[in-house]
């Protein structure tokens, strides 16, 4: 039998391909955070980043699990003592334990940047949404009100009004430092915000659901938001670290946390008028200090690339 009449097992008996048996699965379409999060798994920057993050959350939260020290337990006698099984940091200049101190500081460097960005977060969202959304004299009204307090410096701000918010002598900082931080740093979340709330409001659904007589609230939160919000979460993520720099460098400046309060920045400004004898008091914060944020900075960091097509 000569080939040309030879039937393969791949078609029927009629000269047709044969269809495949059972139901054909499609691929479902996957959304933008889908495909993010896809990309976030393969990144080594994004895991490591995530196990910081988490051993600070947990330090913050339950400080317990890593000391059992009381870090305002100070004796003289301790004074530079070296590290012991007790105090695995050794003792600063007020013989307090070092490493308690540091355990207990992360959690007041925490709940400040968190609520300061919560907050700054809430207000640039009002601002970029309303500028973007509606246009017209209220986003030129709104911009150039985010241009002035873009320009107003943001150290010398915040010295001013940090001061005059934690005028009560009896007040430990952390509110008047979180309303500093989150009323100075919502800015550049504006217009983040505005410019994607410009892009998603022109898209073609958007016009389509504005043809079906979508409200202009169904408008802004069921179609433009959840489509322009995935670059604010990033600039939060960054904000977060920055604003847990920016309370340590307040309560460096002795504008910040105060009367007790135990903080990274107030371990550091305590730690520098020694730092030529003895070091560690000042070492020990500022390192924790910094690879705190550095978590922050890389998980945002991962998270926006993640996010943009461009970079995948």
């Amino acid at each position: 039998m000569s080939d040309l009449n030879t039937v393969t097992s791949a078609e029927a008996p009629g000269g047709q391909p044969s269809l495949p048996r059972g139901p054909v699965k499609k691929d479902k379409p996957r959304s933008l955070a889908a495909d993010a999060w896809a990309d976030l798994r393969k990144r080594k920057i994004f895991w490591v980043a995530i196990v910081l993050v988490a051993a600070i959350l947990v330090m913050a939260i339950w400080p317990t699990l890593f000391t059992s020290a009381d870090p305002g337990a100070c004796a003289l006698s301790n004074q530079y003592k070296g590290s012991s099984g007790s105090a695995l940091f050794g003792y600063d200049y007020q013989g307090c334990d070092i490493y308690a101190k540091v355990i207990h500081g992360a959690r007041n460097s925490i709940i400040v940047g968190i609520l300061s960005t919560a907050l700054a977060g809430v207000i640039g969202l009002i601002f970029g949404l309303s500028a973007g959304y509606f246009g017209g004299w209220l986003d030129a009204v709104l911009s150039r009100f985010i241009d002035i307090m873009l320009g107003v410096p943001f150290l010398l701000a915040g010295i001013v009004l940090s001061n005059r918010l934690s005028s009560d002598p009896k007040s430990n900082g952390i509110f008047a430092v979180t309303l500093t931080l989150g009323l100075l740093s919502w800015t550049s979340g504006a217009r983040v915000m505005r410019s994607a709330v410009i892009t998603a409001k022109n898209q073609d659904y958007v016009a389509a659901a504005r043809m079906l007589g979508s409200s202009p609230a169904r408008l802004i939160f069921r179609h433009i938001l959840p489509n322009s919000i995935a670059s604010y979460i990033v600039l939060l993520t960054l904000l977060l670290g920055i604003n847990i720099a920016s309370e340590a460098t307040l309560s460096f400046l002795g504008v910040g946390l105060k009367n007790g309060a135990i903080s990274w920045g107030i371990m550091i400004a305590e730690g520098t008028s020694f730092a030529r004898t003895q070091p560690w008091p000042l070492v020990w914060p500022a390192l924790f200090l910094g690879v705190t944020v550095l978590a922050f900075i890389m998980l945002g960091d991962a998270v926006r690339d993640a996010f943009d097509p461009k970079l995948r």
